[in-house]
């Protein structure tokens, strides 16, 4: 019996669980319940006839570094795949690049070694910091994914970054429209990393 009718399902029937690893973006920061990043792309897919489970793995504040440091806490879930959103407070707080570089490379080679396929959500430095340091910290992402056979978005919020619109009040935290955009644009992406995580093993 192939699985080609059902791309989502786990063995036995149950859920596929993927970890959003992220920051405030990820955790839906000033939102209303259920109206976050992680709820709203868990209904999505979930309307697409994708048996998902998503767990929300967004701390705010958090950094590159600090989700490698709690990485392990949430492999507990036992995700079938991943996507790692991290890096906009590395940017607000105008953290080295190469810093940030060192923590994306912990968070992969864990998820690698336990064979979960990983979605790649990159991200841009504030402006004000510098054309620099925005070229060095984009290419921290962009170097990860031409060395690593993993899903890539450029930017996690594309589309969404500097439309008060789409923003709160903050113009940083993205509202429920921009939420909704963000959805939008990331589930070919998600959907293809959970392909990925259900197709057998090669060889």
């Amino acid at each position: 019996m192939g699985m080609m009718g059902a791309p989502a399902l786990a063995q036995g029937g149950g859920p596929v669980t993927l970890l959003a690893l992220g920051d405030s973006l990820t955790a839906g920061y000033g939102l209303p319940q259920g109206q976050g990043f992680v709820p709203r792309l868990e209904a999505a897919l979930r309307e697409r006839g994708r048996n998902v489970r998503v767990v929300n793995g967004g701390v705010s504040g958090d950094t590159m570094a600090g989700g490698a440091a709690r990485l392990d806490w949430l492999l507990a879930e036992n995700p079938r795949a991943a996507i790692v959103a991290l890096g906009a407070n590395d940017g607000l707080r105008g953290l080295p690049a190469p810093r940030m570089a060192k923590a994306l490379d912990t968070i992969l080679d864990r998820l690698e070694a336990r064979r979960i396929p990983v979605l790649l959500a990159g991200m841009h430095a504030p402006p004000n910091l510098g054309a620099e340091y925005g070229r060095e910290f984009h290419a921290v992402f962009t170097r990860a994914a031409e060395r690593r056979n993993v899903v890539f978005m450029p930017f996690f919020l594309e589309g969404v970054a500097g439309e008060r619109a789409l923003n709160q009040g903050d113009g940083i935290h993205p509202n429920a429209h921009g939420v909704a955009l963000m959805v939008r644009t990331i589930l070919p992406q998600v959907e293809e990393l959970l392909d990925r995580a259900v197709a057998p093993p090669a060889g």
